[in-house]
């Protein structure tokens, strides 16, 4: 008695599910790949890019490219920057509720200023800046105070303008050197603060390094959208020196005025642009990789400093 269509249409389907289980497919062809740096297609077992030069594995764009995919954005570098300056907020935060408690702010403007305020002791301990002989000790503090904060105001505030700015910045001049341009005018600002004696954290001076930067690029420019573009940038200085102004004691206006500055030269001497041949890409990865390794190293004295500095806790 023949078996029904429907029990046949069952069993040779399972019959061809076991013999593909059992069956060695031929693995698919490779398929070429993209350069991280200039987008030319290359082989698919190349390891340099034929068009730029660039390593296809080992370079600050294949890099970026790595870290993209784990990003919302094509600009991965302001994004990690994000994550890195909000996670040490939260590591500081719990350690200075480990320390002394959750302090309620006072009255006024110190319970806005003071709310998610970090102690002092812990800053130190994690890199803030200081005057300028104890910087000279410990110069790896220039760096790590760029991603420090000292409150919830003044890590929302900032990250909030790094938002805002960042990723125009880093899609003109591409990845290593925004890198590049954030650590080194956020460390010129706190050369500068710590000129006059000043104790300070944030990444204020980077962000104004980067307002520098975006002006710099619209000087002797005369197009609408440059004009535009120089009017909105004076117009937000003038602001943040009002608030620098009336708020002396609390903002730090020779970080600001470092950081703008030597943002502004760099936007001079750079080119507003990706790297647009083999020679401009392996001078932006040199600068990008110097960034990169100096914030590491950085880091690292500042774990042995955090360490080396434990006290009991009051």
């Amino acid at each position: 008695m023949p078996l029904p269509i429907r029990w046949r249409y069952k069993l040779d389907r399972w019959r061809s599910d076991i013999a593909a289980r059992f069956r060695s497919r031929p693995a698919p062809a490779p398929r070429p790949l993209l350069c991280p740096a200039c987008g030319t297609l290359v082989g698919a077992g190349a390891t340099r890019c034929h068009q730029c030069g660039a390593s296809m594995t080992f370079s600050l764009a294949a890099a970026s490219r790595s870290l993209s995919k784990l990003m919302p954005h094509a600009t991965p570098i302001t994004y990690g920057i994000l994550g890195l300056t909000c996670l040490l907020y939260v590591v500081s935060f719990l350690a200075t509720m480990r320390r002394s408690g959750f302090a309620v702010p006072g009255g006024g403007l110190g319970m806005i200023f003071g709310l998610g305020g970090i102690n002092g002791f812990i800053l130190d301990r994690m890199g803030a800046s200081l005057p300028r002989t104890l910087n000279l000790e410990q110069p790896w503090r220039l760096v790590t105070a760029i991603f420090l904060h000292g409150g919830l105001l003044h890590i929302g505030f900032n990250m909030w303008v790094l938002m805002d700015l960042a990723p125009n910045v880093e899609e003109t001049y591409g990845s290593a050197r925004f890198f590049f341009i954030y650590v080194v005018t956020g460390a010129f600002g706190f050369v500068a603060s710590s000129m006059f004696g000043n104790a300070s954290v944030g990444a204020s001076g980077a962000i104004l390094g980067l307002v520098g930067v975006l002006l710099a690029q619209t000087i002797g420019r005369q197009s609408a959208t440059m004009r535009m573009r120089r009017s909105q940038l004076i117009s937000w200085l003038i602001y943040m020196a009002l608030l620098g102004f009336l708020m002396g004691g609390i903002v730090d206006n020779f970080a600001h005025a470092g950081g703008f500055a030597a943002g502004f030269a760099l936007g001079k001497v750079m080119a507003d642009r990706q790297p647009a041949d083999a020679a401009e890409r392996r001078l932006a990865d040199v600068l990008g990789w110097t960034a990169g390794l100096a914030v590491a190293a950085s880091f690292v004295f500042m774990l042995f400093n955090y360490f080396a500095t434990a006290r009991p806790f009051s």
